[in-house]
């Protein structure tokens, strides 16, 4: 499952479980990119349910729309992550780097206010 949310004029929430195949992935990034239409300077809540690895498909059509995912990314300048996985939260993080002016930061699951709070800090 792959779930968008546009919370308001700046903000979207991303709920993720389960494996994502080739068509779920294909669904899930069109609908971000239709619903962070006019989004700047925007915040993402990202909660990680249950992760799988993505299908192969999956993966490819990932790769296949990576510049326009990076030009996506670069309406939002914060996001958080929940999710319980060390590695999920330090993998994350690390991505951040690879977006410039995209700050990511990792949660607990059950840290969400304090991920909501961040974004106004």
């Amino acid at each position: 499952m792959f779930k968008v949310t546009r919370v308001n004029e700046n903000r979207l929430d991303i709920e993720m479980s389960g494996r994502l195949d080739s068509a779920l992935m294909e669904k899930a990034l069109d609908e971000l990119v239709d619903k962070s239409e006019g989004i700047e300077k925007g915040r993402m809540l990202y909660d990680i349910v249950d992760y799988n690895l993505p299908s192969f498909g999956a993966i490819g059509i990932e790769l296949s729309r990576f510049p326009s995912m990076f030009a996506l990314m670069k309406k939002f300048d914060r996001v958080a992550v929940l999710t319980d996985e060390a590695w999920l939260k330090m993998a994350s993080e690390i991505e951040g780097a690879l977006y410039p002016g995209l700050e990511i930061k990792a949660f607990a699951r059950d840290q969400k206010k304090a991920a909501e709070a961040w974004f106004s800090s």
